[in-house]
């Protein structure tokens, strides 16, 4: 079941590009079906959830590559689950919101559900090689979907993204060689790499693969100095395209971190935690003031991006360094690392896709353009307000879950560099206050006057609940917890070896 889940949205796409030409509104029709059913199965997998010994649901384990042993082995665990489920929910939302595409249709939504292939697939694989491929198949759909559906910069936008990520996979590869060489008996499967542990006894080699890994990783993060590709991404993008982006493609390197760099090199990763989290730290910082010189709203949340990746950083950093000293701060950071991932896909997702709203109306991201909307457009003003609420974390939405829960197990072993991270949350509030003042209150300006209106039932159908599902977790969390929890406590048994 779980390949299906995977594959639906393939083979839908493909079938959309086989059949004779129809209608947009066919095209909609079946890709609405397609992620919903999709979304559907999803849900199914999570009510059946049920690790077996080898701490995998689900799991499928066929011959592919024999050679380099390789396999097709994919499998769910509770790092993964909630990453797989955001995933659903997103592409669904995204395919709600582009009702009101029209240019190239048929393209579009092909185009959109074989990202959400490859995402899906990132998630569940359990092989190295399995795992590189579908990394590097997003790079592609993505650029594809920047350049051909972007705005005026859009080509020069998706020329960067594609070299920048694609030099990043290239060293996540050497990484993964690194390891397929240290191993004996030879193996890329990932299960097997973990138990092996096969860079135990540290070395210059060990460090070099982690480097690899950590670089390839990091450029997809994106991680400060590694980020300069996603301001333009984001700005040329359209804004499903952003969402996309933001909420699902940014977790393919962070979840990379928990599933392979953190447990395949426990040692190498605990001698190397202060670097990871002072890389953190400055990831938080650099997005938060960044964003707040931004007169471009687009490009000002995407900063905030960097700025939440930081956290994710700080929290796997801090868990390497209490990983033999104190389990419940490691399990607490590595819950709120993955509580995290969830929450700003969430989020984030539903806040690019209220800057389309405004491009729509209005031809530009600048802030300066706009002045008064709430009196134009209420709606518009309100999920607008609610979504920049749950960005800065405030009780209540499923970011203060997972910052809770960092800086609780983040405090212990690195006090300053927690408390530098603080200053983060205090900047990304003042940033999005000012955004509010300068886009809904006041005065309206001369683009607000024009034909400014308000949230449509299709946008609000893809936006809303997004930002349900951010308060349905800030307020009972434990569903989504109880998930989480085992599997960061296996992840801490795994780094303190």
């Amino acid at each position: 079941m779980l390949s299906v889940v995977v594959f639906l949205p393939l083979a839908v796409a493909v079938g959309l590009v086989a059949m004779p030409r129809v209608s947009d509104r066919v095209v909609r029709s079946i890709w609405i079906a397609a992620t919903a059913a999709d979304l559907a199965l999803v849900v199914a997998l999570w009510i059946g959830f049920a690790p077996g010994p080898s701490g995998f649901a689900y799991e499928v384990n066929q011959r592919w590559i024999p050679t380099v042993s390789a396999g097709y082995h994919i499998g769910l665990d509770g790092l993964s689950l909630p990453l797989v489920a955001l995933t659903a929910v997103l592409f669904l939302a995204c395919a709600l919101y582009s009702l009101r595409q029209t240019h190239r249709m048929r393209a579009f939504a092909a185009l959109f559900l074989f990202l959400q292939t490859v995402c899906l697939g990132v998630f569940v694989s359990l092989d190295l090689i399995l795992f590189f491929v579908f990394f590097d198949l997003s790079i592609v759909g993505m650029y594809f979907v920047i350049a051909l559906w972007g705005h005026r910069g859009a080509a020069r936008a998706a020329l960067m993204f594609f070299l920048y990520t694609f030099l990043g996979s290239l060293a996540l590869l050497l990484g993964f060689i690194g390891l397929y060489v240290a191993s004996d008996p030879h193996t890329f499967d990932i299960v097997a790499l973990t138990a092996q542990n096969p860079l135990a006894g540290g070395g210059i080699f060990s460090v070099l693969v982690l480097l690899a890994i950590l670089v390839g990783l990091a450029v997809k993060t994106p991680t400060v100095p590694f980020h300069t590709w996603l301001p333009p991404a984001h700005t040329e993008a359209p804004a499903a395209g952003s969402a996309i982006l933001a909420g699902v493609l940014l977790k393919l390197g962070t979840y990379g971190f928990v599933r392979i760099a953190m447990p395949i090199l426990p040692g190498t990763w605990r001698d190397y935690s202060p670097a990871i989290v002072a890389i953190g730290v400055a990831g938080v910082l650099y997005g938060a003031f960044v964003a707040l010189g931004q007169n471009d709203l687009k490009r000002m949340v995407a900063y905030t991006s960097v700025n939440h990746m930081g956290y994710i950083l700080l929290a796997f950093g801090a868990a390497g360094l209490v990983a033999t000293s104190d389990a419940q701060a490691h399990d607490l950071a590595v819950t709120g690392a993955v509580t995290q991932m969830v929450s700003h896909g969430l989020i984030t997702g539903a806040l690019f896709l209220l800057t389309g709203v405004l491009y729509e109306r209005g031809r530009t991201y600048d802030m300066d353009a706009y002045g008064g909307l709430a009196a134009r457009t209420p709606w518009f003003a309100r999920v607008t307000a609610v979504a920049a609420f749950a960005s800065l974390g405030l009780p209540g939405f499923s970011g203060f879950i997972a910052e809770f829960q960092i800086f609780t197990g983040a405090l212990g072993p690195v006090p300053v560099a927690t408390a530098l991270a603080v200053v983060g949350i205090l900047v990304t509030a003042a940033l999005f206050l000012r955004a509010l003042q300068r886009v809904f209150l006041g005065p309206a300006r001369a683009t607000g006057k024009g034909d400014m209106a308000d949230l449509a039932g299709a946008e609000a159908a893809a936006i809303v609940p997004l930002l349900a599902l951010a308060v349905l977790i800030g307020v009972f969390p434990r569903f989504l917890l109880d998930v989480i929890e085992p599997a960061a406590r296996v992840v801490g048994t795994l780094v303190s070896r």
